[in-house]
């Protein structure tokens, strides 16, 4: 194979708001922390580890608009990009660098559903309403289980 390829395939969770930054020819960048964890158990003391990687997220023009529209703080997301490294120097001269995911292509996995669930503070009773409206037109319960 002759080329290179620079592609990203994550999902995660969103760590905070997407961050606007417009500019004056009309474009703008959205900015967010997209964290994706690993879970195993520790042979050696039988204990579940969790490690939890940070990303930054970075999404141009409409995607950049369309995100911050619809997602919030905590949202599941797939991200499929290119890894970019910046540099640049800081106060003291020192130069710096910062490793970016370029999105180019993004999935919402939280149902507009999860997201109000999750901001709402009241009980669950609408759901509750829901499930029985769903056993009566003759599906089980268990099929709101499935992921797909």
């Amino acid at each position: 194979m002759s080329g290179t390829l620079n592609k990203v395939m994550l999902i995660g969770h969103l760590g905070d708001e997407v961050k606007m930054h417009y500019f004056e020819g009309g474009g703008c960048v959205g900015r967010f922390p997209l964290a994706t964890n690993e879970t195993y158990t520790n042979k050696s003391t039988n204990e579940r580890v969790t490690n939890v990687e940070w990303h930054n997220i970075v999404l141009r023009n409409k995607a950049a608009e369309i995100c911050e529209k619809y997602l919030t703080k905590g949202d599941k997301v797939y991200i499929e990009g290119r890894i970019k490294t910046r540099k640049w120097q800081d106060d003291t001269g020192n130069d710096r660098y910062s490793t970016e995911i370029q999105a180019n292509d993004f999935t919402f996995l939280t149902t507009k559903k999860d997201s109000q669930a999750a901001a709402s503070t009241q009980p669950a009773q609408p759901q509750k309403q829901v499930e029985n409206t769903t056993e009566t037109t003759g599906k089980a319960a268990s099929d709101d289980d499935l992921p797909f």
